[in-house]
Parts: structure tokens; sequence; C-alpha cells
């Protein structure tokens, strides 16, 4: 019987040991496949180290069922941790109703499957602070999950975070059903004078009035800004100037504006989340990731009311001062449903953007694919991109967009107005001027979209070495590419419903090789503008020279058959 035992004892370990090399290889080669294939010097992104203390947010006082609040069990669970040098705080299944969560260092907040956060909507219990909203220093209230000079925090388990965003949030009439728009004007709040607006209270109208993008340049103290709290709703998760910070498994959704904001964190991982926000909810980015150094984003979900994954690193003299790029940071293996954009780089880009690797994404239905967007005034430097392996279908605008002429609206609201903007004029170069170069993508699918690319540089500062390679795009448009220089397309498979399907306006060395157009197609090509020079159109089968037009202010010999 002893034999027996010990016989079963050392099958279990080995059985054991079995399991732990599986699970131990699985690891690794996931690891692997993160770090595969970047184009610049990446180091493993640190993950954070949390002590292995555990508590259970019930044995502090906190009841289930969402209608009492919690505030005060959620600060008492984590202090405890933080007595104790740290550890995980369970939160187990139920509704659990708090107001702001505080974070602290070498914490873990394990929402188990079946747990719902849900913040209050009371916002007289999220003060205004000091902070940074849309790249500007400003007064905004507290986040609903708020942590500042940390060490050492993640969000981990399969539960939900719900910001309770529809007590913060204006909302249009036109995004809205009639039956929508109906219940929430039955619910309170105010209309503008329009009717076609609803504001959750008078103080947020108040607020709306002379904002520039929802920031109120105008007022100076925190008395001013104290008159307009309603207005200055926060974003769901803040997590500031902190070290080793990881999203893991949770659902983030129902934000009052962005839902999660990293800024100026060092070794960040954003990994298996998903990211809800109502199509229609103003501002309301997924994942909005700033002036960060060394980033993992993948194997996420989003599909939210704007911009999906973000990059950005300030805005203006503010963005300017602060002076940190967004840096070092692979996004893989995501998917966004809805959104402004699927993966965007600005338009609060003025501390630069450098040493950005996204492969292996699909965007659905997103107004954008790849979105890279400024305007004069930023300034900041945009390169060393690396964009493979993505796929997109029905894109309502463009798939592909780099527009330095940003302003404030999403890409179906421009081109509702009437389209880009385009300029002739140039402007002296200074420190307010943006700059984006260096950019490589490759291996692009687009299945349906109101136009392929579109690529516009300033005068002063052309968009600068763009590479784009294996493309296959079916869409009404095609290209547009102005006030560029050093563009190279090749390997393009495209199936443009437009007769135009290259307009190309004051751009410098650029050339298309191997260029394919649907054979039942007759496609053209617009040459124009004084400053275009070395466009070689000699590297594809078709012959260009008979359906390229070129204006007849372009220079002699300045086009290439």
């Amino acid at each position: 019987m002893k034999t027996n035992r010990l016989n079963l004892f050392s099958l279990a370990m080995a059985i054991m040991l079995c399991m732990s090399s599986q699970t131990g290889n699985a690891q690794n080669t996931a690891l692997a496949d993160t770090y595969a294939n970047i184009e610049f010097k990446m180091l493993k992104v640190n993950e954070p180290v949390i002590p292995a203390n555990t508590v259970n947010l019930k044995d502090f006082g906190a009841v289930n069922g969402g209608y009492v609040l919690n505030t005060k069990a959620f600060a008492d669970a984590i202090d405890a941790l933080s007595k104790k040098g740290g550890g995980k705080l369970i939160i187990p299944p139920g509704i659990w109703l708090t107001g702001p969560i505080i974070l602290k260092s070498n914490i873990e907040l394990h929402a188990q499957t079946g747990a719902l956060i849900k913040f209050s909507t009371d916002k007289t219990l999220y003060p205004i602070i000091e902070t940074s909203f849309e790249g500007i220093n400003t007064w905004r209230c507290i986040s609903p999950i708020y942590g500042k000079n940390l060490e050492n925090v993640a969000f981990t388990g399969n539960g939900v975070w719900d910001g309770s965003g529809e007590a913060w949030r204006q909302v249009k009439k036109s995004k809205l059903t009639d039956e929508q728009w109906k219940k929430f004007v039955a619910s309170g709040g105010v209309l503008n004078e329009k009717k076609d607006s609803w504001y959750p209270s008078e103080q947020y109208l108040k607020g709306v009035k002379g904002a520039d993008q929802n920031i109120r340049h105008d007022l100076k103290t925190k008395e001013d800004f104290e008159a307009i709290h309603d207005f200055l709703r926060p974003v769901l998760v803040s997590i500031q100037n902190s070290k080793r910070v990881l999203f893991d498994g949770p659902v983030f959704q129902n934000s009052p504006a962005w839902n999660i904001h990293p800024l100026l964190i060092e070794d960040l991982i954003v990994r298996n989340i998903t990211v809800r926000n109502p199509w229609f909810s103003q501002n309301g980015d997924g994942l909005d990731v700033e002036s960060c150094k060394n980033v993992v984003i993948e194997n996420s979900s989003f599909d939210v009311g704007d911009d999906a994954i973000c990059i950005k690193s300030g805005k203006d003299k503010d963005g300017r001062d602060r002076g940190v790029p967004c840096e070092n940071i692979i996004v893989k293996n995501n998917i966004v449903y809805h959104g402004h954009g699927g993966v965007t780089v600005g338009s609060e880009m003025s501390g630069g953007v450098k040493n950005l690797h996204v492969s292996n994404c699909t965007f659905m239905g997103t107004d954008v694919g790849l979105r890279f967007k400024s305007t004069r005034g930023r300034g900041g430097v945009v390169e060393n991109i690396y964009i493979s392996d993505v796929f997109m279908t029905d894109i309502p605008s463009q798939a592909i967009s780099f527009d330095l002429y940003y302003g404030g609206k999403s890409i179906a609201e421009t081109l509702a107005e009437g389209g880009n903007t385009v300029s002739t004029k140039a402007i002296p170069v200074n420190e307010e001027t943006p700059q984006f170069k260096n950019i490589v993508i490759k291996n692009i699918t687009i299945k349906g979209a109101q136009q392929a690319v579109f690529l516009q540089g300033l005068p002063e500062m052309n968009l600068e070495n763009i590479e784009i390679t294996n493309l296959i795009a079916k869409a009404q448009k095609g290209f547009s590419i102005i006030d560029a220089n050093g563009i190279k397309i090749s390997n393009a498979q495209l199936d443009i419903e437009a007769k135009n399907a290259f307009e190309i306006y004051n751009t410098k060395n650029l050339s298309l090789k191997n260029i394919e157009f649907n054979p039942s197609s007759s496609n053209t090509i617009t040459i124009n503008g004084e400053a275009s020079k070395n466009i070689d159109l000699s590297g594809s089968s078709i012959n260009f020279s008979k359906t390229t037009t070129i204006d007849k202010n372009v220079p002699k010999k300045a086009v290439k058959f």
C-alpha cells in the first residue's frame, strides 16, 4: 500500500511538472510572439510585482446590490493592503456601487467574473483637481479610478468597470433614434437653443459655451472651474507619472470621457481587455496612451464612440514644455468594431511619437482605419512608425489618413462639410510646426472604404518618407497625395470606383511600382502643383502616359513614364 501511495505521488508530481512546463512554454511562446519582428530595439516591458497578500472587498463592509455606496470599503481595503506592503484586492461577484477609487502602489485590483463595479452618478463625489486632459494642463473632475506617482499597479480578472458615463455626457440628436432621443429628453437635463443637443445639466451647458474641444482656456482659477463642475467630465481610468502598470482581463466601459488614460507611464501592458462605449458617446475614446515609454497593447477589443487606440504626447505649448515623447510601443492582435479611428496618432503629439509597431489588427466599420493627425501650432515629430498586416472592412471615410490640417472633427464630419482643407500658402517653420516622417505601411487589406489613402502634409513641412507596400484596396476613391516628399507605393491591387485613382499635388520624389487596377476600370492619374518634382510612374505594367493628366503649372520633366 505504501509503495502504491509513493507511485501515485510520483505520478501526480510528474503530471504537475509536465503541466507546469507546458504552461511555461505557452507563456514563453506568447512572450516571444509579442516581441517578434519588432523593427526597433525594444526591451521586455516589466510587469508589476505584487506582494502575495490578499483581501476580499466584502471583509471591509462592502454591500452587494448597487444601492449602497462602497467608497469607504474600497479605500479601507486598499489601505489595509498598503500597510502590508501591497497585495491583491479581490472584488467578488456582485454589483458594487462606489465613488472614486484612489490607487496606491503595489496594489492589484482583481475583479472576479460576475463582479460589476458601478461608479456613482452623484457628481459631487468627484472634486475637481489639477490634471491634464486632451494634452492641456487644466482642471477636471477626479477620475472614478485615479492614481499618481505609483509603482506596481494591476487590474486583473474578468469583471466589469462601469463609469456611468450616461450621467456625464452631452448627446447629439442626430446620433440617436427618435425613441432614444425621447428617453434622454424625458430623463431631465437641458437642450440647447437649436434643440439638437441634450446636456445633463444647466451647469454643463454653461461650460460648453466658450469651450475649445472640451477645454475652457478662458478660465483661470479653481473657483472659475467649480462654476462649471458638471462640464469637467473625467476619464474613467487616470494613472499618471507611474511605473509598471498592467491591465489584463477586465471590461472597461461607459466612461464619462476617455476610457483609459495612462499618462507618463514607464512599462505599461494592456492585454486581453474589452473596452466599450456607446457609439454616440462624445469623446468616448478607448485607450489614450500619452507620453509613455515601453508599452505593449495586445489581444484586446474596442467598440467605442471616438478613437479606439490612441497614441499621444501633449498638445501645443503644454505638450512641448513637458517634452516627453510616446515611444517604444507595440500594438498587436487587436480588434476594433467601431470608433473614429482604429489606431490613431495625434492630434495631441507635441512631445513627439517614435518607435511604434502595429501589426495583425482588424478594424470593422471604424470611421477611419489608420489615422495620423496634427495641425500647425502643435510642433512635435512623429517618426519610425511600422505598420503591417492590418485588415479593414466597411470604412465609411478614409482607410489610411494623414492630415496635418486637423480641425477637431471626425473625418465623417469633415467630409460632410465639404472635405479636407488644402492650402498652398507656406508659413515659416518653427517649434510649432508638426512633422511626420519615416513611416512604413505594408500588407494592408481594405474591403470597402470611401477612400483608400489620404496623405496631406504642409507646404512648409511635407510628409516625408512614407512607404506603402502590398496593398489590396476596394474603395470609392483611391489616393490623394498632397504636399509630400519621398512617397513610395508598390505592389498595390486597386479596385477604385472613381475614374481618377490618384490625385497628386505638390509632391516630390514619388514612385508608383507594380500598380494594378481592376481590369474593368479605366482609372486615371492627375498631377498638379508647381512644387511637383521627380514623380516616377514607370515601374508598372500599365502605361500611365496615356491615362495621366498633368496640369500646365507642373514643371517640365517633373514626371517620368
